[in-house]
């Protein structure tokens, strides 16, 4: 079947375009100028019409978390995130004892593979448990280790293609192990709570490391060494061209001034946009217990109860573009593009950009940024 989306406002590669958009059998074949004559005409009018958002690393929203080995309950925090126009979602698990994380992601993949849900879930991201206890931020302490072959090479086995990314600290694997096995098998290695230093960086990017994990949350700068100054994860970001940043665009974990620095000097086609967001999202919850850690919900972001430091994010993908296009001053289409066509090179995903052989997965929405059509290999889904 051939559909022709019109609409006066397409957001493709940075930029809005005014025309149609072509898909044969769920997949894009181009951006016309004109309509053309199709099987089905959907004309969106003003609204913008742009790929559906791709959110890398999300714990769970609507009440419902990933961690519970639960797949309704994946299926429920995916739902949560497709209605704010994210139709493409790599479900996040943090650190847990081994087994109920293998058991989780046993229910995510399980998830992806019903067909409930109308979007795509895209895999597992462990973001732990090797990870490192001084940068371990909200996550529990009581159960980082270093990496452990036995588990993850078990794991990996036991789940072929489940797990699309994984979360460690460079540091712990020094000859850089762990990291080539995971890029051996399919899996994305990401360099995230961590007090790695240059070398340490280094030798995760030699071996296929090419992400930061939420750059500036849990990630370590500048030390000294009896007096030497050592580059931490934040300035190797910077210095190594091939590595991409996410960053937690909720307008409360940076501040805009330092997006802007980032985006300046990684430049756009190196930063993801992420939610990080917890189960709470869009709970109106304000305080309790999560995973052993008391929180509360104030000034918009979820922190310790003691306030010493932020526990996560309440925030959904277009919460995110809002930040980068209002606060921080960037255009829509390039604020989209970091939650579309990044997310979908990092991974090499088919979605994110409404270029030929990427699948039709489209939303449409207005100036304020609601969601008001959705559609994934060119169906119409609910929300």
């Amino acid at each position: 079947m051939v559909q022709c989306f019109l609409s006066d406002r397409i957001l493709s590669g940075g930029e809005i375009l005014r025309g149609a958009v072509r898909a044969e059998d769920g997949v894009i074949r181009g951006i016309f100028p004109e309509p053309f004559p199709a099987d089905e005409v959907l004309d969106l009018g003003s609204l913008f019409l742009a790929p559906g958002l791709v959110d890398l690393h999300t714990h769970g929203g609507g009440g419902h978390s990933f961690l519970t080995g639960d797949e309704n309950e994946v299926i429920g925090g995916c739902l949560y995130h497709l209605r704010h126009g994210v139709t493409s979602i790599l479900p996040t698990l943090s650190a847990a004892p081994f087994p109920e994380m293998r058991e989780a992601a046993g229910a995510i993949d399980r998830a992806g593979k019903s067909g409930l849900f109308p979007g795509r879930i895209l895999g597992v991201h462990m973001e732990g448990p090797y990870l490192s206890p001084r940068q371990c931020g909200a996550q529990c302490p009581l159960f980082i280790t270093p990496p452990k072959k036995e588990e993850y090479e078990a794991l990996i086995r036991d789940l072929p293609g489940a797990v699309r990314r994984w979360t460690y600290a460079p540091e712990n694997d020094p000859d850089g192990a762990f990291c080539r096995f995971l890029r051996d098998h399919g899996v994305l290695p990401s360099a995230g709570h961590t007090d790695a230093v240059y070398k340490d960086v280094k030798t995760a990017a030699d071996n296929g490391m090419k992400l930061i994990t939420h750059l500036y949350s849990c990630t370590s700068t500048v030390t000294r060494d009896h007096g030497f100054r050592r580059l931490g994860v934040i300035e190797s970001a910077f210095l190594l061209d091939g590595i991409f940043c996410e960053i937690i665009a909720d307008g409360r974990h940076l501040p805009p001034e330092l997006i802007r620095m980032i985006l300046k000097i990684k430049g756009e086609d190196r930063v993801a946009l992420i939610s990080d967001s917890l189960a709470l999202a869009g709970t109106g919850e304000t305080e309790g217990t999560m995973a052993g850690t008391d929180f509360i919900i104030e000034d918009g972001v979820c922190k310790l109860k003691d306030r010493s430091a932020f526990a996560g994010s309440i925030a959904s993908g277009f919460d995110l573009i809002r930040v980068i296009r209002d606060d921080c001053g960037i255009p829509l289409a390039r604020a989209v593009k970091m939650m579309t066509e990044v997310p979908s090179t990092l991974l090499g995903l088919p979605v994110g950009k409404l270029e030929p052989g990427y699948r039709a997965d489209l939303i449409a929405f207005d100036d304020a940024l609601r969601l008001e059509r959705a559609f994934v290999d060119g169906e119409p889904v609910s929300f």
